[in-house]
């Protein structure tokens, strides 16, 4: 396996899950030879939901039929198996968890595959916290559950190249289990101050910078992962999504995205050993808003390769794709995958 990315920010709303949609899809696609897994660690499954088909191709129903196959062929599947075996890998197959979306959906590339998102984790959330917080001679259960992603990913390493996780914006522990098994990190951000503020508590959490006590670090996600001498993820993107199609130099948008760049500036000089790139001009790309293309595309689940342009039925309703949005679109996520 080469390379592990996470889709992530601990705000919802940034389009974080659209982007990972079109760009696992755009990546798979343009690296035919690489076997690509993407694994949705988000309760929601809407991930799971767009490549197995989006709403009105069927991805609701048969993400549905995934969480009642026995066992469950999903991320809570797999954490159903784990928890009466939290501290160590039992022996499973792994087959039982991953679904192959262009078997279903042929808008997928065919050199992907896909482990299924699961409310159950909500659910599973509190025994797995109790799980990880027991106290056991000789063991660091934290750091043994929170390995159960890295566990699964060890067992089929061979089998994939490169893995895609598309995570929850909280920072629960299912969260925790899935940013410890990545190597790199991409978060969307839009050009509003909670974007802002979210960013600089994303920093805050994954790395432990500007704590307000040292009493915090200790149990810091960071410091934990440190201490037992693991790598934390470093940030590799940093995508400005969602960017209206007249924004212009002096507003206020640009205002805020140009604080958003200096932020980081900053922390390249103070902490560069938390990013994957030297300079702001590598680290960040721009994606415009896809409106009623993206809104289309999701409905059918399928990515803007896959898209035509014209009238189209969504939902009982006729909208048009005009064709300068659509390659707006394709042109956006094609400069996002090639930084990949």
């Amino acid at each position: 396996m080469d390379v592990t990315y996470a889709f992530w920010n601990n705000k919802g709303g940034t389009g974080k899950t659209s982007l990972a949609f079109q760009a696992i899809a755009l990546y798979a696609e343009t690296h035919p030879n690489k076997r690509v897994l993407a694994v949705d660690m988000c309760p929601q499954a809407n991930l799971s939901e767009l490549m197995l088909g989006g709403l009105n191709n069927g991805g609701s129903a048969r993400l549905l039929n995934m969480q009642h196959e026995a066992p469950r062929r999903t991320v809570g599947g797999y954490f159903q198996a784990r928890l009466p075996s939290p501290y160590f890998m039992p022996p499973l197959n792994a087959a039982d968890f991953l679904t192959h979306p262009a078997s279903v959906n042929p808008g997928m590339p065919n050199n992907l595959h896909l482990m299924c998102g699961d409310p159950l984790l909500e659910l599973q959330s509190n025994a797995v916290n109790t799980l990880a917080n027991n106290q056991i001679p000789g063991t660091n259960a934290w750091i043994k559950v929170v390995d159960w992603l890295n566990d699964f990913l060890d067992s089929v390493g061979d089998q994939f190249d490169t893995v895609f996780i598309d995570c929850n914006p909280s920072f629960s522990m299912y969260t925790q289990i899935a940013l410890s098994s990545a190597s790199r990190l991409v978060l969307p951000v839009m050009a509003d101050d909670s974007s802002r503020r979210a960013l600089q508590n994303a920093f805050s959490l994954v790395y432990g910078l500007q704590l307000p006590s040292a009493i915090y670090a200790a149990y810091a996600f960071g410091t934990k992962l440190l201490n037992e001498g693991r790598a934390l993820p470093k940030v590799h993107l940093i995508a400005k999504n969602r960017l209206t199609q007249y924004m212009g130099a002096a507003s206020a948008y640009s205002a805020v995205l140009t604080a958003i760049d200096h932020d980081v500036a900053q922390l390249l000089l103070t902490n560069p050993q938390i990013f994957d790139f030297t300079s702001p001009q590598e680290g960040f790309v721009e994606v415009r808003d896809f409106q009623t293309t993206g809104v289309v595309a999701f409905a059918k689940g399928l990515p803007f390769s896959k898209l035509g342009t014209g009238r189209q039925s969504v939902n009982g309703q006729r909208v048009e794709i005009k064709l300068d949005y659509l390659m707006n679109a394709r042109n956006a996520m094609t400069g996002l995958v090639a930084k990949l």
